[in-house]
């Protein structure tokens, strides 16, 4: 197949982004932002940038969404979506991807990946990063795992465990989860090839391909459950193209301890003290709430004796990983590049926290590429 040169590719992907809103009639070219149909006294209203509704504070979505399919060889501007494969031997498990592309973004110089909490909301998780898309003429794709095929152990695990089984559940108003440790049940998964955390790179160079980004690094940001596979990216599959990684409120960690066993350590994996230096060198930030640290700040938190020791709330838990992770890089002589942040009177709000972390990713230079 003949090469596209950058302005053959440039122009017909300005081709595709005029043709998918040509159906919407002559006087729609310009984009528009909407505030989603709630009630409130801006409904109907179209605004020329993306923000909060002056009326309601919800975040202004665009009013027209491209559907390109399975796979489409070319992204066009704006917001869309298209089914992925899942990885090695899971493809028919598809991955719903939720991508905004600013009209002035092509071809885009930052590629922006977002993994959703437990929720899978991609949608709504792509929505809160359109001011950071078009501020830094990026990409942003957000990930959405359907729970059907994706459970806690594909998921949250990252795919690290199977048949993951808990008894003796004892949940509690606060969404916060009470069992013990000999209630969870599971086997461990040996093949790396069906972990998750592959499909980030792999998405990645779908997203080059499909728009003709020059990036060769690509940013990673997720919260709570998406937090949870973002610490254990860093941990097991630490030679990614991955630049800045940002994991924001996860409910609790897999320690790099090679004496505690999974799902609280790293026991039994083969992971080799080289590989962690390698994770230890990682620009991993922990994101976490200052009020994040209670049963009653928001989302399912999992309480066990062994988990307990991290800390009794999400705040806690994650600076004791980032100090653990400290203590090791050390004993290894390794070096260390994790950062950890407190984002000051906020909880487990994923807007707020999505906030956060594009000011924090806004202040860093993209990934450009590297001299040959």
């Amino acid at each position: 197949m003949r090469l596209l040169t950058r302005r053959a590719f440039l122009a017909s992907s300005v081709l595709l982004a005029a043709c998918s809103r040509g159906f919407r009639g002559s006087g729609q070219s310009k984009e528009r932002f909407v505030c989603p149909p709630c009630g409130c006294a801006a409904d109907g209203q179209r605004f020329d940038a993306p923000g909060r509704c002056p009326a309601c504070d919800m975040t202004l979505v665009p009013d027209y969404e491209h559907r390109l399919g399975f796979e489409p060889r070319r992204l066009a501007a704006g917001a869309g979506e298209f089914g992925f494969a899942g990885g090695p031997g899971r493809e028919a498990r598809r991955i719903t991807v939720h991508y905004y592309l600013p009209d002035s973004a092509f071809p885009p110089t930052r590629i922006l990946l977002v993994v959703p909490g437990a929720g899978r909301d991609s949608y709504e998780y792509r929505n809160e990063w359109f001011g950071f898309a078009r501020d830094n003429d990026a990409l942003v794709a957000a990930l959405g795992y359907p729970e059907e095929h994706y459970d806690f152990a594909a998921y949250h695990m990252g795919g690290v465990i199977t048949n993951l089984e808990f008894a003796n559940l004892r949940p509690r108003p606060s969404g916060a989860v009470y069992l013990n440790d000999e209630d969870i049940a599971f086997d461990v998964n040996p093949n790396r090839a069906d972990w998750l955390f592959g499909d980030f790179d792999r998405l990645f160079n779908f997203l080059k391909a499909a728009t003709g980004s020059p990036a060769e690094r690509y940013d990673i940001f997720g919260h709570s459950a998406g937090g949870q596979i973002l610490h254990r990216f860093v941990l097991f599959h630490p030679r990614s193209r991955a630049d800045n990684i940002v994991a924001a409120n996860a409910g609790f960690y897999t320690l790099p301890l090679s004496g505690e066993p999974l799902p609280s350590g790293i026991a039994g994996l083969g992971i080799a003290d080289e590989s962690l230096v390698d994770s230890y060198a990682a620009k991993l930030t922990l994101l976490l709430g200052e009020n994040d640290d209670s049963d009653d700040a928001g989302g399912t938190l999992l309480r066990t004796p062994i988990i307990d020791r991290q800390g009794q709330g999400r705040l806690s838990r994650g600076r004791n990983f980032f100090r653990i992770g400290q203590e090791r890089a050390r004993q290894l002589q390794a070096g260390f590049r994790w950062r950890v942040e407190t984002v000051p009177d906020v909880g487990h709000d994923f807007r707020e926290m999505s906030r956060a972390a594009a000011a924090l990713l806004t202040a860093r230079s993209p990934a450009l590429p590297r001299d040959p």
